[in-house]
């Protein structure tokens, strides 16, 4: 629970003149990588933490500072609910924690603190498997501190072909998907995103933002990355699956799998996408009888003409 830790290692820094990735992840029991993870969102996000290198290097907090739940600077609470903000895979306990350290903080910082908590979504699936850690981008700072602030900026930015152009948006929320991050903002043109390492200046225009009625980050955030699949992934079949196969198609299919009820014989109901017709039949044939693909008909085609083809290579065998 990300949360819960966040405010483990503040008090940590605070207890401690200086400690180590390592010391952080044997206190907390989590991997020395996702300890120097919360140390980087931490630093980045504004809290003031900082890091010295070398052979006695280490984390501290800047000048000794202060910084528990009964001694958080403004800046500190927004911070610390920014990058401990809610995500795509939000569980109660991470909400409960959120809503007790709203509680703890003064009331001069809960307002701010609350905005900062629905800021950010984070979906930790990228697009691709293959994607990889990168740096942060170089403007993210400056967005976040726009969505939180609720101001209005003036965005140079540069297309996927390469077109650049200016616009002047309403920043209302961020998104990381795997390692890449967007900026959802309300635009002349409605509702758009724009990937934030494709930004060439993010300038405050001192107004304020105009959030549309009702707006909800994730669900947004669910609309947007469900059009996106439907884009990168057109062919969309159903059919029926053992429920001990349904292991086997999510090692196969990943996030291409969605699993629903089961049937009255035992079978359950399944959703998988693919790139075409006959890459997805490639994959499902693994699976054998188990599956029964009931729709749609080019992809049992592609599977029948599979199993024709095995049965005739291997039949004597």
């Amino acid at each position: 629970m990300r949360a819960d830790r966040l405010v483990a290692i503040l008090l940590l820094l605070q207890s401690r003149t200086q400690v180590t990735a390592a010391e952080v992840a044997e206190e907390l029991e989590i991997s020395e990588r996702t300890a120097r993870r919360d140390l980087e969102a931490l630093s980045m996000a504004g809290v003031p933490v900082y890091s010295r290198q070398g052979r006695n290097g280490g984390w501290q907090l800047v000048g000794g500072a202060r910084t528990d739940l009964s001694g958080l600077t403004a800046a500190e609470a927004r911070a610390l609910f920014l990058v401990a903000g809610p995500s795509s895979s939000t569980t109660p306990e991470l909400k409960a924690a959120l809503r007790k350290l709203v509680r703890a903080l003064p009331e001069p910082f809960r307002e701010r603190a609350e905005a900062a908590s629905g800021a950010v979504v984070v979906d930790p699936v990228g697009w691709s498997r293959r994607a990889v850690e990168r740096p942060a981008p170089r403007f993210l700072e400056a967005v976040q501190h726009a969505v939180v602030e609720g101001e209005q900026v003036r965005l140079g930015y540069v297309a996927r072909d390469g077109t650049p152009s200016e616009r002047t948006v309403h920043p209302l929320g961020l998104a990381s998907k795997g390692p890449a991050w967007y900026l959802v903002a309300d635009t002349d043109a409605g509702l758009r995103t724009f990937k934030v390492d494709r930004m060439t200046s993010v300038e405050g225009t001192g107004e304020r933002v105009v959030r549309p009625e009702g707006f909800d980050l994730a669900e947004a955030w669910r609309m947007i990355t469900e059009e996106v699949g439907r884009r990168q992934l057109p062919v969309r079949a159903r059919g029926f699956v053992e429920p001990d196969s349904v292991g086997l198609l999510r090692m196969i299919l990943g996030t291409r799998l969605r699993v629903g009820p089961a049937g009255n014989d035992g079978r359950v109901e399944v959703e998988v996408s693919s790139w075409s017709d006959i890459a997805l039949a490639g994959e499902l044939a693994g699976v054998g009888a188990a599956l029964e693909l009931v729709d749609p008909p080019a992809v049992r085609s592609e599977l029948a003409r599979i199993a024709k083809e095995l049965h005739a290579l291997y039949a004597d065998d």
